[in-house]
């Protein structure tokens, strides 16, 4: 039987591993228990998904007002674009981390 990984536990299993605070890479370690580097991991994951929720709705709401004849194209170009990368930067990030687990998991103990 094939176990699967979602990317939350993968992520979430990272920053325990890591103790990742919420200030980012090279911010200092948590030095709580497992529950508050989980927490923090977990903020720090739900604020860049945050941030990519919101630039697809800037490159919506900007697609919405150019077809209603009120917007301008190189807005809707460049929010499309943002948004655009901001998915493709967050996919990536959580492709790495969940082969992180991966590998982590296939370590002998």
């Amino acid at each position: 039987m094939m176990n699967s990984v979602s990317a939350l536990d993968a992520l979430s299993a990272y920053g325990r591993a890591r103790g990742i605070a919420p200030g980012g890479p090279g911010a200092a370690p948590a030095t709580g228990g497992a529950e508050a580097g989980q927490g923090d991991f977990g903020s720090l994951v739900a604020g860049a998904v945050g941030q990519v929720g919101d630039a697809l709705g800037k490159a919506e709401s900007a697609s919405l007002r150019q077809v209603a004849g009120k917007g301008d194209l190189i807005d809707v170009a460049t929010a499309i674009g943002a948004a655009e990368t901001a998915l493709d930067t967050m996919v990536a990030v959580r492709d790495r981390v969940v082969n992180a687990y991966n590998e982590i998991m296939r370590l002998q103990i």
